[in-house]
């Protein structure tokens, strides 16, 4: 057996020293977690319900917003349980395999999502740009294939880190540094000498991101020029408060997991560090319903359809 095997197989749990267990810390942990995640699901699971079901929001954007939801409902389950769970049960272990299905769904929920907001900026691109070929620019089909597109993608992204990552020797400490299986900490914990196994991975996923960075703000320097060429003021206002929270969304998220995954690790917990994550793990899916849905005329039309039991299907 290869020495890399027998050294991966001595480490069968991981320790997660994230947020303390005992105390007022113990206590309250546990509980915001818990408001944030039941917040969470209600906000995520009310839109992917009212899009489903209300003809009125089969439209691209809400196509798209629909598949945003899902993405943040898998990207907040697949640490927040974990930690509450953990903090009530006064321990902090997660056991191999959890750990390595922790990363798998937290990369390919969270790539996926950065190509959902990307699907996003081209279908607001078409429709303040080229609002005559908009039809044909997202037509369903089209929707379909960039969606297929952006989980195909964080699948493979997923498989891609998830295999370098834990093809890595981990045969000294097993305490991470986080309250998650986060790869930056695992990398730092690993005894192997040559991290190239998950280095490139990293190295391909930071360039097309950037790619898809550049192509987000080539859009909307397209679409901020067409806005402002609409005589109305009422136009204006209404294209930028449709546009510049989903920007907002966009630079939070990735600045954050690019600050958090290119910063040197410590060999030390450190609150900022905890603080950096959450803004890419816990953040968005808790502010996204907030953001999109709060001053959305047709998202709170839909609500009062539902509420008074007259939620149209196709």
């Amino acid at each position: 057996m290869a020495p890399g095997v027998t050294n991966l197989t001595a480490v069968t749990e991981f320790v997660l020293l994230g947020f303390p267990t005992q105390g007022t810390m113990g206590f309250l942990h546990p509980l915001l977690f818990s408001l944030v995640y039941l917040c969470a699901l209600l906000g995520n699971g009310l839109i992917v319900l009212i899009t489903t079901l209300d003809r009125h929001l089969h439209t691209p954007m809400y196509f798209f917003l629909r598949n945003l939801s899902f993405s943040d409902l898998c990207l907040i389950s697949a640490t927040v349980p974990k930690s509450i769970v953990n903090s009530l049960r006064h321990s902090s272990s997660i056991s191999f395999p959890g750990c390595v299905v922790q990363v798998f769904m937290l990369v390919i929920s969270g790539a996926a999502e950065f190509h959902i907001l990307v699907a996003m900026s081209l279908d607001r691109y078409a429709a303040i740009c080229h609002p005559l070929h908009y039809d044909v620019l997202m037509s369903r089909d089209r929707c379909v294939q960039l969606t297929a597109v952006s989980w195909l993608g964080g699948g493979l992204y997923a498989v891609m880190n998830t295999a370098g990552t834990f093809s890595l020797s981990y045969c000294g400490s097993n305490v991470v540094h986080q309250f998650f299986c986060d790869i930056p900490q695992l990398l730092a914990i690993s005894c192997s000498g040559n991290l190239m196994n998950e280095l490139i991975p990293i190295l391909i996923d930071m360039v097309l991101i950037i790619c898809c960075f550049i192509f987000i703000v080539i859009s909307y320097v397209h679409i901020f020029s067409a806005v402002r060429k609409i005589p109305s003021t009422e136009g204006k206002a209404k294209a930028y408060s449709t546009c510049l929270p989903h920007l907002l969304v966009v630079v939070l998220y990735l600045f954050t997991g690019f600050f958090a995954y290119l910063k040197p690790t410590s060999g030390t917990p450190s609150m900022s560090d905890l603080v950096i994550s959450m803004f890419y793990t816990v953040v968005p899916p808790t502010f996204n319903p907030i953001i999109y849905s709060l001053r959305n005329q047709a998202m709170k039309s839909a609500v009062g359809r539902l509420m008074k039991g007259r939620l149209t299907k196709e």
